[in-house]
């Protein structure tokens, strides 16, 4: 009897040890970060900024549009440059990167091409080394469209003529070819490729550069082709109808809401929407980029405890084999620079104070968030009429943009082109592309002083006052007012004066 009774408590033992392994081996890959990440970091902060988040019937000019700053764009008054009768042969570019980073790509390739007065074939996507998406051109960007809105300034193929049908991604994975330039430096000059790219169109009729990625330089570029790059970024570059479908939806649920049970499961009770004699919403977009990838590159503590700090030491390690350039500095360090990407409670504050109240239509452009429902709670609380794709639509209407991490972007995109006001969380490709277009449209964007908001999360004993006033007194400037490009800068963030002009 003894015998069985310690029989079985070891074998309870043994089975709580390897309950006790899977939930350490599960929290340090990250699966259980909703458990470990739930714990709110400003406290004091967001309990007076809870209490304070009555709405205001009296408009706010929060709200209200930039006002005229006399830049207008430039790119449809410049006209086509004209394109060449001749050909110097085709011209191959292997994108990496996210969508809005191939996005910016793609306007450098065309430019290159005018440059070269080559033939340039529909960009190819490499499949993304994080998110694992292998979307294709066609399958993000309406083609037709490209290639029409540039007919007139350079020849643009789909797929290469069938000579050249060797000239493949894999072709050029297996062996050093003679037609693939792999050393284009990093903001190459227009002199560069003409000395060491133009050689092997005339030589050979293709030429494959890759990789291909910030290849090209912002400063001492013929107008011509800085407004060709502007061209293909503003107005050739437009996604496929099903995304613009979507978006549209999307935008419409959020101006003019509706009843709807479960949003997890995307069942949507009501989704006609009778505008007569409705006045439609406003709303917010934020870019919340706080993924895994993220969190881990910053080297800073988000709080979530050893769990936390052991799984993202073990994606540092996978990624990258360790090595971070932040991991020489304190978090203390990182955070006074502004080096730290904002958590959602910091975003939810940095709203509040800001003057969001809890009637605000927030929607959350994001990918997965390190430390999913448990790390949003906050932001959720401060924001309860927060929304995001799977809020607004059904199942049925994301299946074909499921587990896509480019169309998924491309979505949030376009939702966030048609938003009244855009708030990124951290600088970023996605931040950058979106600051450039909405400048370029002249539409209101709230740009968040890092450093100044990092120095303040680090003081503990700050109240909700003076953090507020800090806040809008650090942020008066910072709404989408129009910025000259200051050189080596981008022309995608920073359109003027390169894609704007005076009237």
């Amino acid at each position: 009897m003894k015998f069985n009774i310690m029989k079985k408590g070891f074998l309870f033992a043994g089975v709580l040890l390897l309950l006790l392994h899977s939930v350490s081996s599960q929290a340090s890959s990250g699966i259980f970060s909703d458990w470990v990440s739930a714990k709110p970091r400003h406290s004091n902060l967001l309990k007076d900024a809870l209490r304070d988040q009555t709405p205001n019937d009296e408009p706010s000019e929060l709200w209200s549009p930039l006002p005229d700053q006399g830049w207008r764009p430039c790119g449809e008054c410049s006209g086509p440059s004209g394109k060449p009768e001749n050909s110097t042969g085709y011209l191959q570019v292997f994108l990496d990167g996210g969508l809005n980073q191939q996005r910016m790509g793609i306007c450098d390739a065309v430019a290159v091409a005018k440059i070269l007065n080559a033939t340039l074939v529909i960009p190819l996507l490499e499949v993304n080394p994080v998110w694992q998406d292998a979307s294709s051109f066609e399958e993000i960007f309406d083609v037709d469209h490209f290639i029409n809105v540039l007919k007139d300034d350079i020849s643009i193929v789909k797929e290469l003529p069938y000579e050249y049908s060797w000239s493949t991604r894999e072709f050029y994975a297996t062996a050093i070819r003679e037609t693939r330039v792999k050393t284009a430096p990093v903001h190459a000059s227009d002199h560069w490729y003409i000395e060491n790219v133009l050689p092997v169109l005339q030589s050979y009729g293709v030429a494959a550069i890759s990789p291909f990625s910030h290849r090209l330089a912002f400063d001492n570029m013929p107008v011509d082709i800085q407004r060709l790059r502007c061209k293909v970024n503003f107005q050739a570059l437009t996604f496929v109808p099903h995304i613009r479908a979507l978006g549209n939806a999307l935008v419409s649920r959020l101006r003019y809401p509706s009843s709807r049970s479960d949003p997890e499961l995307g069942l949507i009770q009501d989704f006609t929407y009778r505008k007569t004699f409705r006045v439609p919403h406003k709303f917010v977009v934020l870019h919340l980029r706080f993924d895994k990838d993220m969190a881990a590159h910053s080297a800073c503590d988000f709080g979530g405890g050893k769990a936390e700090k052991m799984a993202l030491a073990k994606y540092r390690q996978a990624v990258w084999q360790g090595r971070v350039l932040n991991s020489q500095f304190t978090d203390e360090e990182l955070r006074s620079q502004g080096r730290c990407p904002m958590t959602p409670e910091e975003v939810g504050l940095l709203l509040a104070a800001l003057g969001f109240d809890n009637s605000t239509r927030l929607y959350l452009a994001s990918h997965k968030v390190f430390g999913g429902r448990a790390r949003l709670s906050t932001l959720r609380k401060l924001f309860p009429l927060m929304e995001d794709k799977k809020s607004l639509a059904t199942l049925e209407e994301r299946a074909r943009i499921k587990g896509k991490a480019s169309l998924l972007a491309a979505v949030d995109y376009y939702v966030s082109m048609h938003s009244d006001i855009f708030v990124s969380a951290s600088p970023g490709n996605m931040h950058n592309a979106l600051v450039g277009h909405r400048t370029y449209e002249s539409l209101k964007t709230v740009r968040p002083n890092m450093g100044l908001l990092g120095q303040l999360f680090l003081n503990k004993n700050m109240s909700w006052i003076d953090f507020r006033q800090e806040v809008v007194e650090g942020h008066q400037h910072r709404h989408g007012q129009l910025r000259m490009r200051k050189p080596k800068q981008s022309i995608y963030t920073y359109p003027a004066p390169d894609c704007m002009c005076r009237p």
